[in-house]
């Protein structure tokens, strides 16, 4: 089976449409990092590491040092499929990834968006 070409697309590929998502509704760089380190459990300096280095999104993820526990809260519709039935890890963690950039361009709360858990 091919792999899904999300998985061999470079972080650093798409970090900078997270930005431009999340700033044109006044949000930060830094809370889409700090939504980043939630995540995944990178330190900002690895983080900054893999953009530089290009890493694909597969590679990101397997090498995350500690995925968040409460991921599984996050809930509802991405991309017209709703999270908590993608059955794929990896599209999985992406598309956790993808809600909590959703929910901060929308303007929640970091506490929310972070399921009440701030690094």
């Amino acid at each position: 089976m091919k792999k899904h070409r999300i998985y061999t697309m470079t972080v650093a590929s798409v970090y900078p449409l997270y930005l431009t998502k999340v700033e044109k509704k006044g949000r930060t760089k830094e809370e889409v990092d700090q939504v980043f380190r939630w995540l995944t459990g990178y330190t900002q300096e690895a983080i900054d590491q893999h953009l530089a280095a290009e890493t694909n999104f597969e590679d990101f993820f397997a090498q995350a040092p500690k995925l968040n526990a409460n991921r599984s809260l996050i809930k509802g519709m991405i991309c017209g499929v709703r999270i908590e039935e993608i059955e794929e890890p990896l599209m999985r963690e992406v598309r956790y990834l993808d809600k909590l950039i959703d929910e901060l361009a929308k303007g929640k709360k970091m506490e929310k968006i972070l399921r009440s858990s701030i690094d």
